[in-house]
């Protein structure tokens, strides 16, 4: 275990710590996890062009060519620093070093590690980024989905939840005041993305997995409805997250759900 690493319980607010720390690698050791454990990672997306040009070299030429194709130089960068960071973080569980974290996709886009690395470990993880924010999540031996998003009033949730979700979601969404919508609109989302995630399934899934919400609080499991494209039985907890922000994240087992810290 690191000397320099710290576990906050999952049910704390979620913090975002420096990208800087974490493409650290000068001070690094092997990270064990316990079964049907969860770890998540915050990171700030901001660095120096040190810190860009480091992960710019970790990433496999696919993920170049996705950055090179994204219009704006800021969502570019933060499209490098995000999965950098992935690599910096996953280098930890398996002992090597990030430049060598090699990943394959599934059909549907789901980054998985490649066979010679998946012999020598059972990890699995997720990734989300919105804006300047990462949430990373690392398992073993079970699948998991992570979801991170900024609550926009922008977005037309009357529209998207009558055509996206089920007839009982989109039912409790307009149920709720105008100033409301969007931030429960939202806590529906991250929770039904980390479901879809979590099974490898694309967005044609969103209304095949049905979230039920008693209140609208967080920290908790949360009750679910999961069709026939969901071969595996998961489970979902929405995370506290600070204001303007909601995430969530899934697996087959969240027995211990830890955040991640590199001490100061």
């Amino acid at each position: 275990m690191m000397s320099d690493l710290c576990f906050r319980d999952g049910h704390a607010l979620i913090s975002f710590q420096s990208l800087e720390r974490v493409t650290d690698t000068s001070r690094q050791g092997q990270i064990r996890l316990a079964p049907n454990t969860v770890h998540l990672w915050g990171i700030e997306l901001d660095g120096s062009r040190r810190c860009l040009e480091r992960c710019t070299g970790w990433l496999d030429e696919g993920e170049r060519h996705r950055a090179a194709r994204l219009v704006r130089e800021d969502t570019r960068q933060r499209y490098v620093l995000a999965h950098g960071g992935l690599r910096a973080v996953l280098s930890r569980y398996l002992g090597v070093t990030p430049d060598v974290v090699s990943l394959d996709r599934s059909g549907t886009g789901k980054p998985f590690l490649t066979r010679e690395l998946r012999d020598r470990s059972a990890i699995t993880f997720n990734l989300s980024h919105a804006h300047n924010r990462a949430l990373i999540a690392v398992s073993q031996a079970q699948e998991v989905g992570v979801d991170l998003e900024f609550i926009r009033s922008d977005v037309e949730v009357a529209k998207l939840s009558e055509r996206y979700f089920t007839r009982d979601e989109h039912m409790a969404i307009m149920q709720a005041t105008e100033e409301q919508r969007a931030s429960r609109f939202f806590r529906y989302w991250v929770a039904k993305e980390a479901l879809l995630k979590a099974q490898g399934i694309g967005l044609r899934g969103l209304s095949a997995c049905e979230i039920c919400l008693e209140t609208d609080g967080v920290d908790m499991e949360v009750r679910t409805r999961l069709g026939a494209q969901f071969p595996d039985t998961l489970q979902v907890r929405l995370l506290p997250c600070e204001k303007g922000w909601d995430a969530a994240v899934a697996a087959q087992r969240l027995d211990s759900v830890q955040q991640c810290c590199l001490k100061q």
